[in-house]
C-alpha cells in the first residue's frame, strides 16, 4: 500500500497548520527574544512598539495567570524570561498584532538593556565550572579496572560529535482559537499533543479539559517538535485567554533556527582494552552532553546514550558515565536516534583507533565482538533474537565484501589524485521509550452505519507514514477495503493522555492499540453472524468486504452485516489501551529490561576523496537491514534511505556553529549545509534480513524510523580510511562532522 497522503502531497492539497482557514478576527503573534546569551535584564522599553498602530498587546511573564514554567522532566525553563536570560534567542515577550508585518515592525522598536554575564558554550567548559543540568549517571557491567590489567592492548582517546539542525520543512507553528466557556482549541505542529495540552493548562492556570489540541500532520519533526513545539502553542493560548480572539504564530526560518535547540553535541573520552585475539575485554567512556540552558529532554537523551554505548558488540566489562552539561545555548532536544548515535560514534572511534595502532583492518575487531544470543548488555537486559552476526555475515556475503575491498585497493594503487575508502557499520538499536511508563497508547475505532470506519489514535503523522500502517492494521483485521477506513487527526479530546510520537515506537504502540480495538469489534460482529447464519463462531472470518464461513464467501456483505448489527443495538465503537508488556528498568540500580526488542543491521559504505580539493563522494551504501516481517516494504525502504542521508549529513557536512558569545552563526541555509541530491550516495542498496520478525512489533514488522540513521556513521570512517591511504602521516581524529575543510587539512597533515 502506498502512503495514503502521497496523492494530496504531490498535488499540494495536504493541510498543515499554515493552510488552515482563519477566522476573520485572527491576530498574529511574534516572539521578542534575547539578543544576548546570558545576563540580567535591567530594563525593557516596549513603549514605541505598543504605540504602533495595529499592535494589540505585548505579553510577558507578568501576564501568566498560572505558572510561568514549561520544563517537562525538570521544571527549569520559564515560558518567558523574567529577571535573567540564559541563551541567545530566549523568549522574553510575545507581540500580538493585526498582521505579521506589524508585529515585525513592533519587534524592531523594542529596546532592552542587559547586564551581561559569563557565557558557557561548550560541554567541556561547563564541566570545568561545575555547571550541570542534573546528577551524572553511570552504567556498569563486570569490573573494568581489573579487566584492563589483563588486556594485551589498551588505548585512550577523545571524540567530538557536533549538533544537528532538524530543518523540518514546516517550521514550528500553531493556531489557537477561543471556544465557549473559556475553552481553547489549539491546532499545533507538535509530536506531543498531550505535552502541549498539559503545559498550556499549567501556564494558563486552568484544567486540561479546557484545552483541546489537534494535530493534522507535520511537515517533518525528527524529534524537534517533541518538546519544542510546546512554547509557541502555549504563548498563543495565553494571548487567547486574555484577548478572546484567535492567534496564529508560525515561526519564520531564521527565528526557528535561532530559538530552537538541536541534536546534542558531545565531547567524549574513551578507554578500550583488547585481548591478543582482539576481543574487547573492557570499555570505559565519559560522555559530556552539551544540554544547553535548560533540561528539555536532555536527561532522557543522556540515558539512551548509555543504553547504546557498546552498539552491537558484547563487552563483558563496561563503565560508562554521562554528564548533562548546562551551557548558554538554546536547550538541545530530541533528534532522530535520541542520543544513541552519539554513543555509537564513540565506540566506533575507539575501535578505529585501536585497529590503526595495532595495524589491522578495523572490521577484524568489529567482527569478533558482535553480539550473540544471550549476551548481556551493560544495563542488564539479555540479548535475544539477536541478528548482529547474521546481518554482518549476510552483508559480507551478499555484497561480496572481499571483492569490494580489492576493487578499492586496486583503484588506490592506480590513482594519485583520488583515493577510495570503505567501512562497515553494524547497528543494534533498542525499541521502546526508555522511560517505561511512556510505553502505552490508545485507539478509538468507530464503525459507521454504512460500514465505513474512522480510526483515532495518539500517533502523529509527520511523514513517516504511520497513518498508512495503522490503516493497514485496521483494514486487515476487519477484512475490508482500505478505502473504507479513515485516519482521523490526532486530537486530545478523542484520544487522551498520549505519549509523543517518538522513540520509533509510534507504529508499534498505536498499531497494537488499533489491532486490539478492531479485534474486539470483530468478536462482537462474529457473535451476530453466528446467530444470523446459525454457525459456530470459529468458522467465521471477515475478508474481501464480506463474511466468510469455513473459508467460503457467504452472501452476507460487510455493509449488510453492519446494518443488522445496528438494528440489534450492538456497540460499533471500541476504545482500546495497549501497554508494552515485559519491559522495566530500575534507575536506582541502572538495571532492567527497557527494550521490547532491538533492530539490527550492517552497512558497507564506499567513498571517493578528491585529494587535491578535499571533496568527497559517497559512492555506495550497501545495507542488510532487520525489518522483521515488514508490513509495508515501500515505506520502510524510504525510511532507511531518508535516515541514512540524515546520518551521513550529521557525520560529514552539517556543522552547527556558535561564536564565543553564544550567537548562532550557522543561521541560514547559506551557512548550514545539508545533504542534497548531489551529496547523497550515488547508490543505496538495501536487502531485508530474512527473519521471523518479533511478536512485540506490530504484525512482526519492526520499527524503522531511527535505527538506519546510524548507518551514516560509516561514512565518517570510510572517508578517514581514504585520507589515511593518501597520507600515511595523518593521525586519526574523531571530530565530526568530517567536512571537506577538515579532510583537506588531514590530507596534507605532516
Amino acid at each position: 500500500m502506498k502512503n495514503i497522503d502521497s496523492f494530496t502531497h504531490v498535488r499540494g492539497e495536504s493541510l498543515f497548520v499554515d493552510d488552515l482557514m482563519l477566522r476573520q478576527d485572527t491576530l498574529f503573534g511574534l516572539v521578542f527574544d534575547s539578543p544576548k546569551a546570558h545576563g540580567k535584564i535591567k530594563s525593557v522599553d516596549y513603549s514605541k512598539a505598543e504605540a504602533l498602530e495595529g499592535v494589540v498587546k505585548i505579553f510577558t511573564y507578568k501576564d501568566v495567570l498560572g505558572e510561568n514554567q514549561i520544563g517537562g522532566i525538570i521544571p527549569d525553563e520559564p515560558l518567558w524570561a523574567e529577571d535573567e536570560v540564559h541563551f541567545w534567542g530566549q523568549p522574553i515577550a510575545f507581540i500580538v498584532a493585526k498582521s505579521e508585518a506589524i508585529a515585525k515592525k513592533a519587534r524592531a522598536l523594542i529596546t532592552i538593556n542587559i547586564e551581561e554575564l559569563p557565557v558557557i558554550t561548550t560541554a567541556k567548559e561547563a564541566k570545568e565550572k561545575g555547571s550541570f543540568i542534573n546528577a551524572p549517571r553511570s552504567f556498569n557491567l563486570g569490573d573494568t579496572q581489573n579487566a584492563f590489567t589483563e588486556c594485551e592492548y589498551v588505548f585512550e582517546g577523545e571524540t567530538f560529535s557536533n549538533g544537528q539542525e532538524h530543518l523540518y520543512l514546516e517550521t514550528q507553528g500553531c493556531y489557537a482559537v477561543p471556544q465557549e466557556n473559556g475553552n481553547i482549541k489549539i491546532t499545533s505542529s507538535t509530536q506531543g499533543p498531550t505535552a502541549v495540552q498539559k503545559t498550556a493548562a499549567k501556564v494558563l492556570g486552568i484544567p486540561m479539559h479546557k484545552i483541546e489540541v489537534d494535530v493534522i500532520r507535520l511537515g517533518g519533526g525528527f524529534g524537534g517538535k517533541e518538546d519544542q513545539a510546546t512554547p509557541w502553542a502555549v504563548m498563543a493560548a495565553v494571548a487567547v485567554q486574555h484577548l478572546n480572539r484567535p492567534v496564529k504564530y508560525m515561526l519564520n526560518r531564521h527565528d526557528d533556527l535561532r530559538m530552537t535547540g538541536k541534536r546534542h553535541p558531545y565531547s567524549s573520552f574513551y578507554k578500550i582494552g583488547l585481548t591478543k585475539d582482539l576481543k574487547i575485554k573492557a570499555f570505559e567512556a565519559e560522555f559530556l552532553q552539551n544540554s544547553g540552558a535548560a533540561a528539555d529532554l536532555s536527561p532522557a537523551i543522556a540515558e539512551r546514550t548509555l543504553f547504546h554505548a557498546t552498539n552491537s558488540y558484547f563487552v563483558p566489562n563496561v563503565h560508562t558515565t554521562v554528564y548533562s552539561c548546562k551551557t548558554n545555548l538554546p536547550p538541545n532536544t530530541a533528534f532522530r536516534g535520541f542520543g544513541g548515535p552519539q554513543g555509537m560514534f564513540v565506540i566506533e572511534s575507539a575501535i578505529a583507533d585501536a585497529a590503526d595502532k595495532i595495524g589491522i583492518n578495523k572490521r577484524k575487531i568489529q567482527e569478533v565482538n558482535l553480539l550473540a544470543e544471550n549476551d548481556e548488555f551493560s544495563y542488564g537486559q539479555i540479548a535475544t533474537e539477536v541478528q548482529a552476526q547474521s546481518s554482518w555475515f549476510s552483508a559480507k556475503e551478499q555484497y561480496q565484501l572481499e571483492q569490494l575491498e580489492q576493487e578499492v585497493a586496486d583503484f588506490n594503487n592506480k590513482n594519485d589524485r583520488y583515493k577510495k575508502g570503505i567501512s562497515l557499520m553494524p547497528i543494534a538499536f533498542g525499541i521502546s521509550f526508555t522511560n517505561t511508563p511512556m510505553n502505552h497508547a490508545r485507539a478509538l475505532v468507530h464503525i459507521y452505519q454504512d460500514g465505513s470506519v474512522g480510526v483515532s489514535t495518539g500517533a502523529v503523522e509527520m511523514g513517516q507514514s504511520v497513518n498508512t500502517k495503522i490503516l493497514q492494521v485496521a483494514q486487515s483485521v476487519l477484512g475490508i477495503s482500505p478505502h473504507k477506513v479513515k485516519l482521523e487527526t490526532t486530537n486530545t479530546t478523542r484520544v487522551a493522555n498520549t505519549s509523543p510520537s517518538a522513540a520509533s515506537s509510534t507504529a508499534d504502540l498505536n498499531g497494537k492499540a488499533t489491532e486490539m480495538a478492531c479485534n474486539s469489534l470483530v468478536e462482537r460482529l462474529t457473535e451476530v453472524v453466528a446467530d444470523m447464519l446459525s454457525t459456530k463462531k470459529e468458522n467465521i472470518s471477515f475478508q474481501e468486504d464480506a463474511v466468510f464461513v469455513s473459508d467460503k464467501k457467504s452472501d452476507l456483505t460487510w455493509e449488510a452485516l453492519i446494518a443488522e448489527v445496528m438494528l440489534r443495538r450492538v456497540a460499533l465503537s471500541e476504545n482500546a489501551h495497549y501497554a508494552t508488556p515485559v519491559i522495566h528498568f530500575d534507575k536506582t540500580k541502572e538495571k532492567g529490561h527497557p527494550f521490547a526488542y532491538h533492530v539490527y543491521g550492517t552497512a558497507i559504505t564506499t567513498v571517493t576523496v578528491d585529494c587535491i580539493r578535499g571533496n568527497y563522494e559517497i559512492d555506495s551504501v550497501k545495507i542488510v537491514h532487520d525489518f522483521g516481517k515488514s508490513m509495508n516494504m515501500g515505506i520502510d525502504l524510504g525510511q532507511v534511505e531518508g535516515a541514512l542521508a540524515q546520518g551521513i549529513g550529521w557525520m560529514t557536512m552539517e556543522e552547527i556553529s556558535y561564536n564565543n558569545e553564544g550567537r548562532l552563526l550557522s543561521n541560514a541555509l547559506s551557512t548550514y549545509k545539508v545533504p542534497d541530491i548531489f551529496s547523497a550516495p550515488k547508490t543505496v542498496e538495501t536487502i531485508p534480513l530474512k527473519t521471523e520478525g518479533n511478536q512485540m512489533a506490530i504484525k512482526k514488522s519492526k520499527a524503522v524510523g531511527e535505527p538506519p540513521l546510524m548507518y551514516g556513521i560509516g561514512a565518517y570512517f570510510a572517508i578517514q580510511q581514504a585520507v589515511k591511504t593518501f597520507n600515511p602521516n595523518y593521525k586519526l581524529k574523531f571530530h565530526a562532522p568530517f567536512t571537506p575543510e577538515k579532510v583537506l587539512m588531514g590530507l596534507y597533515e605532516k
